[in-house]
């Protein structure tokens, strides 16, 4: 796993402002390989992997890998007693791979994945208020764990669920790939070609209880079509380069449906198309002037289409016979993004064991639409249309760090400190419709800023033990953006949007960051047992959202997590181990998250509490 942080795109692929996590699967092997791991833990959780990897001829190689997940439900439906949290996942990778010639390798990569796990479950943060009169109000939990949902027979017929069924997913993911190396001489010549579906079908409860405040059901069909084409240098000079041009195609159909009868009085339904095309021409230049001194130099133009098409949002009050009240008809929106960028570094090796590295950057991350429930039917001209597309984010990123190895190769000590400057920055925001209230939007932010820094490190003392550590801090402010008022605009009906100058806010991210971990094989008769503790920390996550009445109940708090494990394996490292774990050892209340739907209809979703278990890994 590669992790890039900042804008990244004059490499390969997409272009990104926030950084990449890249995925290298495991290729086939020239040897016969194999090996087998299972998994047991708390709440009946288990885990079963494997794979078979090797060469079939001298050309030809295969590896099939396949893991399934299951049980581990750790929440309790509070007026039935019924569990919440099971996983049930299934995932096959195949790769195969064909020398075809001494200088031309073909890779094809099938793979497929099934969700079947059920739903996240919400707990109450407040007693419930927004109700229609009759509807019995859920009082807050003390108990963070319980949760509820509830489904009534005429919304489950209309989205085809069972009546009162638990939260759940329904996915099929399939995907193809194919990559062709050739090596030309005086360089290689790469094509990717992807095509990823899914069949998307999820019913979640959002107000956490058995009154229909605000349950969602999804309908989706999505398939993603990529090419990329490349040609690389090879490592062996002086100046190192890469070019390359990239398509894409992107297709989504989708059906999104809510309940708000026991709050609203109605159902609505969502249906739309999207529509995305990408192109784009990329390359980067590397030259060593010496053995100190690397200058890097990337540049990337991008072309976009977006199209939002025939978005319609119908209320649906459940009388005989049923009233449909057209809020949005056929909408269409669209949004074209050309845009460039960019990358100049340079790295200086200042010994053999220090590297010092600076970098300038401009990274874009595409614009979009928020295809929610609509009910305020207004021109694309109107800035308060809920349809009106979010335009492209743009930044500008300076970085200058080192990495080092210290104590004759027992440390690894890395560091930088960062600037981001950032142009139209994508905020989760709102726009007020004067007869339902606040809608969530995506909004662009003029200007805005993050800076900060980091260290992370690596020490082995004496060879049985272990140290890491990873320490980040940084900052973001609002240097310009007029929003929402999302406390004051809640008031009504009627409704009115009331400004708020952010401009000199926190942009609201936790601050400080930490994760360590220590650990110290003891040698025991022929085996090594080896202990291990690991600490990660997050700060306070400070939300834009304010309830009228409850103020800043959607902050969450800062919190540390503790987990534990305990491996056995024979000292020569041997093909199993046997490993006892725990997660969350202290059992720390957190929260992931927390938001409302309606006016102080507040829930929160919780982190997993404390978990253990047992795990043993077999490879031949």
């Amino acid at each position: 796993v590669e992790v890039l942080r900042g804008p990244q795109g004059t490499l390969y692929g997409r272009n990104t402002t926030g950084g990449a996590v890249n995925f290298v699967a495991n290729a086939p092997t020239d040897e016969f390989s194999a090996g087998v791991s299972a998994e047991a833990g708390r709440w009946s959780f288990w885990r079963l992997e494997g794979f078979l990897s090797g060469a079939f001829t001298d050309a030809f190689r295969m590896r099939v890998a396949a893991v399934t997940e299951q049980g581990g439900a750790w929440q309790t439906n509070r007026v039935t007693g019924e569990e919440l949290g099971d996983a049930d996942r299934t995932a096959v990778r195949a790769i195969a791979e064909l020398d075809a010639t001494d200088n031309f390798t073909a890779r094809l990569t099938v793979n497929f994945s099934q969700d079947r796990s059920d739903g996240a479950g919400a707990y109450v943060l407040a007693p419930q208020s927004t109700l229609l009169p009759g509807v019995t109000p859920v009082r807050a939990d003390a108990d963070p764990t319980r949760t509820g949902w509830g489904t009534g027979a005429a919304f489950a017929r209309l989205v085809g669920v069972a009546p009162n069924g638990k939260p759940f997913r329904d996915n099929d993911q399939l995907g193809l790939a194919l990559r062709l190396d050739w090596d030309l001489g005086l360089g290689t010549l790469t094509s990717l070609t992807s095509r990823q579906t899914m069949d998307r079908r999820e019913y979640n409860d959002w107000d956490g209880s058995a009154n229909a405040l605000s349950e969602v059901y999804f309908e989706s069909d999505i398939t993603v079509t990529q090419q990329e084409l490349r040609l690389a240098s090879h490592d062996d000079g002086a100046v190192r380069w890469v070019a390359g041009a990239y398509y894409s195609k992107e297709k989504l159909d989708e059906q999104y449906w809510s309940n708000f009868t026991d709050s609203l009085g109605l159902y609505a339904q969502t249906p739309y198309g999207s529509r995305a095309e990408t192109k784009s021409v990329f390359g980067q230049v590397e030259w060593r002037l010496n053995d100190a001194l690397n200058l890097i130099a990337g540049l990337r133009y991008e072309d976009e289409q977006r199209e939002l098409r025939d978005l319609t949002t119908r209320g649906i009050v459940p009388v005989v016979p049923p009233v449909v009240i057209p809020f949005v008809t056929n909408a269409n929106r669209d949004l074209d993004m050309s845009e460039v960028s960019g990358k100049l570094g340079a790295e200086y090796r200042l010994t053999p064991d220090v590297l010092l590295y600076g970098t300038i950057s401009r990274g874009v991350k595409s614009g979009g639409f928020t295809a929610y429930n609509t009910t305020a039917n207004l021109p694309p001209s109107n800035p308060a249309d809920p349809l009106r597309p979010f335009e492209p984010e743009t930044l500008l990123a300076y970085e200058v760090g080192a990495k080092t190895t210290l104590a004759d190769g027992r440390m690894q000590l890395n560091g930088a400190v960062f600037y981001y400057d950032y142009r139209d920055q994508q905020v989760l925001s709102v726009v007020v419709d004067p007869v339902n209230g606040p809608i969530g939007r995506i909004v662009n932010a003029p200007k805005s800023e993050i800076y900060g820094g980091e260290v992370e490190g690596l020490w082995q003392p004496v060879d049985p033990l272990r140290l890491r550590l990873a320490l980040a801090y940084s900052e973001g402010t609002y240097k310009e953006f007029l929003d929402v008022d999302v406390a004051a605009s809640s008031v009504g009906p009627p409704f009115r949007s009331v400004p708020l100058d952010r401009s000199g806010e926190d942009l609201g991210f936790p601050n400080l960051t930490f994760n360590g971990s220590v650990a110290y094989a003891f040698p025991l008769s022929g085996y090594t047992l080896e202990p291990e503790l690991a600490y990660s920390y997050r700060d306070e996550l400070t939300s834009v959202l304010v309830s009228p009445t409850r103020g800043r109940i959607y902050d969450v708090g800062s919190y540390g997590l503790l987990d534990a494990r305990l491996t056995l394996q024979p000292a020569s490292g041997g093909p199993w181990s046997v490993t006892l774990y725990g997660k969350n050892v202290t059992d720390e209340d957190y929260d992931v998250t927390r938001n409302f739907f309606l006016p102080d209809n507040s829930i929160g979703i919780l982190g997993r509490p404390r978990s253990y278990g047992v795990r043993v890994d077999w490879r031949l």
